[in-house]
């Protein structure tokens, strides 16, 4: 008996969610100015809050979590926390 495998591309996976869902994530000033080059404005040693899209595109930054869902909400995504 033959099991039928169904694979999905890393693109295609990366897009699952795109436009609907997006991630919220606590994350030190340090670590997004890592990831990001172009955060290096952002003053270094801060507790924030980032959205993130669900392929990981950053959408917002903020030390306000709720400003932050907000901003979630009024482009009408549902979040989900990464710990």
């Amino acid at each position: 008996m033959s099991e039928s495998i169904n694979t999905i591309s890393q693109t295609d996976l990366a897009a699952i969610g795109e436009g609907h869902l997006a991630y919220l994530r606590k994350m030190s000033s340090d670590e997004i100015r890592a990831r990001f080059p172009a955060a290096q404005a952002i003053q270094p040693g801060l507790s924030l809050w980032a959205l993130f899209s669900a392929d990981g595109t950053p959408l917002a930054v903020s030390d306000d979590r709720g400003s932050i869902l907000e901003s979630a909400f009024e482009n009408e995504l549902q979040t989900v926390s990464i710990h």
